[in-house]
């Protein structure tokens, strides 16, 4: 059971989050209305993917330390889920920009530069399915993990900042929302939010890294 109670936790805090978000009051806000309630999906998918890939990255120097593949299996995996939250976080903003600012995908420099981010991960995973040799898979998309981490956060939270034409809030002289709407309505459900999407990330990854070690077990 000692084992077991983060995966209880994450499936509470899921249910809460998921519900709060659909149920809860939230604040009426200019534009926005009913659409805030994406925050706690968007927004905290963002902070989960964040986390994961700041976990692939540190398993990725791990690995160029010590040559220990069980190293790799944690970063590849940890990227994976990171990407696959990368991706849910661009299908909600597009959701929510489509009832905000009228179309799903309008150039907005945070868009552009988090779809960009993602196809930098993309081409990471496109690396290490062109190579056959597993320690060479291993040292060279580790590398790779290194850079395409070092790009994500000019990406997300710098190259944004420095243009005046973003809509994105916190961007462009937007005013984020820390500033002027996260009220306690939200908090309630935002930090619990991030925390659950985060450890279900986690309880993913660590599911393909049981099978992966299962696979070269039966290999060797």
């Amino acid at each position: 059971m000692r084992k077991k109670w983060w995966k209880v936790l994450t499936v509470l805090l899921l249910t809460y989050s998921i519900l709060g978000a659909l149920l809860f009051d939230a604040p009426r806000l200019n534009i926005l209305n009913e659409t805030i309630r994406n925050l706690h999906f968007h927004v905290t998918m963002w902070f989960g993917m964040i986390i994961l890939l700041t976990t692939s990255m540190v398993y990725a120097i791990k690995y160029l330390r010590s040559n220990n593949i069980d190293h790799d299996h944690m970063s590849v995996e940890f990227a994976n889920v990171g990407i696959l939250f990368g991706m849910l976080g661009l299908a909600t903003g597009a959701f929510w920009a489509n009832y905000a600012w009228g179309e799903p995908w309008s150039g907005d420099p945070k868009q552009n530069s988090s779809a960009i981010a993602m196809l930098i991960y993309f081409a990471y995973l496109v690396l290490r399915n062109s190579m056959s040799d597993p320690l060479q898979k291993a040292r060279i998309s580790s590398i790779y993990n290194i850079f395409a981490f070092a790009t994500l956060i000019p990406l997300l939270f710098i190259l944004p900042r420095m243009t005046d034409s973003s809509l994105h809030p916190g961007n462009g002289g937007n005013p984020g929302f820390n500033a002027y709407d996260l009220d306690s309505r939200l908090r309630m459900v935002f930090y619990p939010a991030v925390i659950a999407w985060t450890l279900l990330g986690v309880w993913i990854a660590s599911l393909r890294i049981r099978v992966k070690r299962l696979r070269t077990v039966l290999e060797d």
